[in-house]
């Protein structure tokens, strides 16, 4: 019977999950859900008016193309085919070119459960409990089902952790098979964030672990590092290559020529123009300066915020479960012994050190860098739950886990930057609109104290030039007044239409500023963290303007 609800409870969370992407979630997470992958992408494919990040520019390619292709390309290529075909009319909008690269995120976000069902009796946690826990983690429903590269690492991570979970719940060695995906998936990973290292070094070294344990020839041994070694070495050279091609002006028609030097020439440039995307993310990144520009955080960040912020009570007990196991096994192990040892003899109704380290090898790592976001930490969901699904763990705190998880889908989910993807949903309707179409305008739209808004959204193609959008991002009230006043009385033509948008909590500055509005409309909600509203303001009847995101139409 309990099986049984576990399992109803399961679908009923991974319907849900699904369901709120198509929905869609509003919540606006952080400017890289959309400028490492759907805005780049909806540029190239569609030819959209977009803004292209600086990691992006042949001038500073720091991200690979290849996942972004493979994710947001495949999607945008498919709705374009769609649309060409006469299939779907009108197939690229604003709510497509935000669902459909969720959707296929969403789709892959199963690899962890998948991943987490293989893996828990292995590990010996519960294997329902385990996935229950995952499903109902406001990170596997928010995170997870949003375009960043952190969500491939996830899946990649999850991946790499059944491949090298490779023994029998009996105990009995089986045989490592799974060198060369081993090598694929690494490398893939390296290229997709080179933080991925981080979080493949102790996977790595219990495989390496298990196949020095079970094998007895040298050769055999040889045989499956070789195997890892060419695999990684050959998906490198096709990211390099695909890079390449993408950032440099090595054309691809040099290569359909019969004249043998014109290849050869190609194969030289290729050379000269290499691009290997991972050294320059980390050339920049190793940087402090220019990690100083994405801002500074102490390094007991991840620890002690990030942690809890993503993973709750969950992240409390693993660091109180690692001092308990690291007093009572300081003087039996060594770190040594820990990386190689299998699961069997580490096993217990406790929970498993080795998977403490798979969680918090990683952690550490990724703690030395000064620049901590929340996002960077969320591979670390499949370790922690399946050392949390053990026997006997986690259960008394079943209220607490539910009540965060909701709170946290409410405030990541719906709330967080909340009207910026709905404010771009209208916009689009209203360039759209047949009367805009009847008789052309020109559309100024001014963001302030918004997180930067993907152009793509707004579907305006690279040849029109009737919408201008200016990013003020967190201008002061000075420069913003002066913008604003500028536009009011400078309007060019007969039928221009100039837009602020703006959160609630910062309308009073637009109004020192000596313009007047014709219309406005109020999208609600949304919750600025760089602009909160106070909260005398929100005990008062004027708390629904205090969390919403305003369009202000400026009159002449």
């Amino acid at each position: 019977g309990a099986a049984m609800v576990a399992r109803a409870l399961w679908a009923l969370l991974a319907a849900l999950r699904a369901g709120w992407c198509l929905l869609p979630q509003s919540g606006y997470l952080h400017p890289d859900e959309f400028f490492q992958a759907p805005e780049v992408m909806a540029g190239d494919i569609l030819n959209l008016q977009v803004y292209y990040p600086w990691e992006f520019l042949s001038s500073s390619p720091c991200r690979t193309v290849v996942f972004p292709l493979m994710t947001s390309g495949v999607t945008y290529w498919v709705i374009k085919s769609l649309q060409q075909l006469d299939i779907c009319s009108s197939c690229i909008n604003s709510y497509t070119l935000l669902v459909s690269p969720r959707l296929l995120f969403t789709i892959f976000s199963f690899i962890l459960d998948y991943s987490v069902y293989q893996l828990a009796p292995f590990w010996g946690a519960d294997p329902w409990k385990a996935l229950i826990l995952l499903a109902g983690s406001y990170v596997t429903l928010v995170f997870y089902t949003r375009t960043f590269t952190n969500t491939l690492e996830g899946l990649l991570f999850a991946l790499l952790m059944v491949l090298v979970s490779s023994r029998k719940p009996s105990g009995s060695s089986a045989e490592p098979t799974s060198s060369s995906l081993i090598g694929i998936i690494t490398t893939a990973g390296f290229f997709n964030r080179p933080t991925f290292l981080a979080f493949a070094l102790m996977p790595l070294l219990y495989w390496a672990g298990l196949i020095v344990d079970s094998q007895k020839s040298i050769k055999t041994l040889v045989n499956h590092f070789l195997k890892f070694i060419l695999c990684a070495c050959f998906t490198a050279s096709v990211f390099i290559t695909a890079d390449t091609f993408y950032f440099t002006s090595v054309s691809l028609d040099n290569f359909y020529s019969t004249n043998e030097s014109s290849l050869i020439d190609v194969i030289v440039q290729l050379h000269d123009k290499m691009v290997v995307t991972p050294f320059n993310f980390l050339s920049y990144n190793l940087n402090p300066h220019n990690l100083a520009l994405h801002g500074t955080h102490p390094r007991v960040t991840h620890f002690t915020v990030n942690g809890v912020m993503l993973f709750g009570i969950l992240h409390i007990l693993a660091i109180s479960a690692g001092f308990k196991m690291l007093k009572k096994y300081v003087h039996q192990l060594t770190l040594v012994r820990w990386c190689y040892r299998g699961p069997p003899g580490l096993v217990h109704s406790e929970g498993s050190p080795t998977l403490l380290l798979f969680y918090f090898v990683p952690l550490a790592f990724l703690s030395l860098f000064s620049h901590q976001e929340p996002r960077f930490l969320i591979p670390l969901i499949l370790p922690l739950v399946l050392f949390s699904a053990s026997p006997n763990r986690a259960v008394e705190w079943k209220l607490l886990i539910v009540l965060f998880n909701l709170l946290g889908a409410l405030l990541f989910g719906c709330l967080h930057q909340g009207g910026l993807i709905p404010c771009l949903f209208h916009l689009e309707q209203l360039i759209h609109s047949p009367a805009s179409s009847s008789h052309p305008r020109h559309y100024t739209l001014l963001f302030a104290h918004t997180y930067m808004p993907p152009r793509s959204l707004l579907n305006i193609k690279k040849t029109d030039m009737h919408v201008e959008v200016i990013d003020m991002a967190g201008a002061g009230e000075e420069t913003l007044c002066q913008t604003v006043e500028q536009r009011a009385s400078n309007f060019t033509c007969s039928d221009c239409h100039v837009f602020i948008i703006i959160p609630g909590t910062v309308t009073d500055t637009i109004t020192k500023c000596g313009v007047s509005f014709k219309n406005e409309t109020l999208i609600f909600p949304h919750l600025s963290m760089e602009d909160p509203p106070q909260i005398p303001v929100l005990s008062s009847g004027n708390w629904r303007s205090q969390l919403g995101l305003y369009i202000l139409e400026l009159n002449r």
